[in-house]
């Protein structure tokens, strides 16, 4: 896998940030709100685990960036055609440890991404710690920004 993508994929772990489940503990506590916009990060997961096309044109908004963990910056139409490619594929797309805040039409959601998969004939298997930024339009919450920073495995 080349560095560039390397760097592409990391970011693409992030995005989006975003599943399968592990999320009840935080669910738990959260307001109504706030278990919603950590409900469309999980929806968000899910699609680029299972790749929906039409989820993620439903939930990423059509000014979404990735910021991956070299600084990279992914355009949603980027994130869009890794999807359509196959490549990466996930296994693994999980979200857990997650705390949202919804101020009005905005909330952020942060927590760690588990995720393990294939790009090309490289697996790889990662944890990254993210920051999601939705936005509420016409009742409906859209991510629009999405930062990764990969968590170093322990010793």
């Amino acid at each position: 896998m080349t560095n560039r993508r390397s760097r592409f994929l990391l970011a693409g772990l992030g995005a989006a940030v975003l599943c399968l489940a592990g999320v009840s503990g935080a669910i738990a506590t959260a307001t109504p709100a706030e278990q919603e916009v950590m409900a469309v990060t999980q929806a968000a997961c899910d699609a680029f685990r299972l790749r929906d096309l039409a989820a993620l044109d439903r939930l990423l908004a059509p000014e979404f960036t990735l910021v991956g963990p070299a600084g990279d910056v992914q355009p949603r139409s980027q994130a869009i055609d890794e999807v359509k490619a196959g490549d990466p594929q996930y296994e693994v797309f999980r979200n857990h440890d997650m705390v949202a805040h919804v101020y009005g039409d905005a909330a952020t959601v942060q927590g760690i991404t588990s995720i393990k998969g294939r790009s090309g004939d490289q697996g790889f298997e990662v944890d990254v710690r993210f920051t999601d930024t939705l936005v509420r339009v016409n009742g409906q919450w859209r991510l629009v920004v999405s930062h990764a920073t990969r968590i170093p495995k322990k010793p």
